[in-house]
């Protein structure tokens, strides 16, 4: 089990993979963000983006998800008080594959009783190595 003292500024790490499909961005979409560069093919061709692409809140439920996989099961991780300098500079496309890198920024011992705060570089990427996602995690951690 990671606990608090265990974690360093300048730890990196790197989790999980993930494709995304199609008819995911589009239910997605239909539901939170119905744009329709989201959620109609025909109308996403024609669009500032030339094809269908997810909505930016999609890759960052889908960030989450790696996140949640890759730290929580075997960490004192106690979710987070939010996100700093949200950007997504590249639009996540069908067929994208995804993945998460971390780099541990600065960590505050005393942010409550028993609980550190660990500020993070949190970026997801392609396959290729293009950014998709950008944002300063803000995550607490149970100390020993």
């Amino acid at each position: 089990m990671e606990y608090f003292e265990d974690i360093e500024v300048g730890d990196t790490r790197e989790y999980g993979s993930y494709t995304v499909e199609a008819e995911e961005i589009m239910e997605f979409a239909g539901q939170y963000d119905p744009q329709p560069f989201h959620t109609d093919e025909e109308a996403a061709a024609e669009s500032f983006f030339g094809g269908l692409v997810a909505s930016g809140w999609h890759t960052s439920a889908i960030t989450m998800r790696l996140l949640v996989t890759g730290i929580f099961p075997d960490t004192s991780a106690m979710g987070a008080v939010g996100v700093d300098e949200l950007r997504w500079p590249n639009p996540v496309r069908p067929g994208d594959e995804l993945h998460v890198e971390t780099e541990v920024l600065e960590t505050e011992a005393d942010y409550r009783p028993g609980v550190g705060l660990v500020r993070s570089r949190v970026e997801t990427f392609d396959a290729e190595g293009e950014l998709k996602q950008h944002f300063v995690s803000r995550a607490l951690y149970g100390q020993r």
